[in-house]
């Protein structure tokens, strides 16, 4: 299996992680089976995924403290990422990032409140230490503080040894270079899948030129690139796909007819399309990571899948040639 190595603390991890966002429950996903999810993060560490990616805004905490109860026996085994800066505190300030399930979602990143942020995670994780851990989002505007407050919080929370390592999250080049200037900042998560490659000409030069691993999340596109989306798919009012631009007639149609162009790949590799996908999109930047959601088990175990396929350099490219065609 492909290893990555993190470039200042030497942390090394999969090529693919499992994201935890869909544990919580909230209204994006809908009700969590809590003992389902636990053993859903059980059955990916057995299956060798031993990053696993949570944030306190998943679920306002849901996520956290099912992994706390998942991890118990294991921690030793996991390398394990939560966030700060987002939060539903009663009364708490920051700039409004979403209201959801009945609360106000704020972005502070001042130090007290990554502080508390960070002491609570611990907390709900029933853990000692995070190994990586995020800025989940940048505040701008009013609320915003100096970067440099916050980054020097950060290398506090590492001296003292209760963070690892320090990532970053839904950053544009220009703050990821400003927070570069006050710490090591060494893994930053961004959107990216075969349909949507903007992070290739915008984060991804200053992470090759910073040596900065870059992690992609919703590789899979909230499931159009698993090969069970139609166009006759629906999804109930509220929901992101019916606004993500990919699901929109025009692109759903190239999404459909792509997969459906690599079928005799999936045979070849004896394969899901789902799980080609991913083996293709890690292959698409030097170093890339992938970050994976799962609800079932057996979504963690089909998603295990891909870190086994090997392609061989004629399929890669002519795959890669077939992404560009439509980019």
């Amino acid at each position: 299996m492909r290893q990555l190595k993190l470039n200042k603390s030497g942390i090394i991890i999969p090529v693919m992680s499992l994201g935890t966002w869909a544990f919580g429950g909230d209204a994006i996903w809908g009700k969590t089976d809590e003992m389902q999810a636990i053993d859903t993060a059980r059955r990916a560490v057995e299956m060798g995924i031993v990053q696993i990616d949570t944030a306190p805004a998943y679920g306002m905490g849901k996520s956290e403290e099912i992994l706390g109860e998942a991890l118990k026996g294991i921690r030793d085994k996991v390398i394990l990422s939560t966030k700060c800066g987002l939060s539903w505190d009663e009364g708490n300030i920051g700039q409004l990032h979403v209201e959801r399930d009945g609360h106000r979602i704020v972005r502070n990143l001042s130090a007290k409140s990554i502080r508390k942020d960070l002491e609570n995670s611990l907390k709900r994780l029933k853990t000692e230490y995070i190994d990586i851990y995020y800025v989940h989002y940048p505040v701008f505007g009013t609320y915003a503080v100096p970067v440099e407050e916050t980054m020097d919080e950060l290398n506090r929370m590492k001296k003292e040894g209760k963070i690892r390592a320090i990532g970053a999250s839904n950053m544009n080049p220009e703050v990821l270079n400003e927070y570069c200037t006050y710490a090591d900042i060494e893994i930053i998560q961004e959107k990216y899948s075969l349909l949507d490659r903007k992070v290739e000409e915008t984060l991804l030069p200053v992470c090759q030129e910073r040596k900065i691993l870059l992690q992609a999340y919703s590789p899979l596109e909230q499931g159009l690139l698993t090969g069970k989306v139609t166009m006759d798919t629906t999804y109930p009012e509220g929901s992101t796909r019916n606004t993500n631009p990919c699901f929109q007639p025009a692109r759903r149609m190239q999404a459909i007819r792509l997969l459906d162009s690599w079928s005799d790949l999936c045979e070849k590799y004896h394969c899901t399309k789902a799980q080609l996908v991913i083996a293709l999109t890690a292959r698409m930047i030097p170093g890339l990571h992938v970050l994976c959601g799962a609800r079932t088990p057996e979504q963690a175990i089909d998603n295990a899948g891909a870190l086994h396929i090997a392609l061989e350099g004629a399929d890669a490219v002519q795959m890669k040639w077939d992404v560009d065609a439509i980019s």
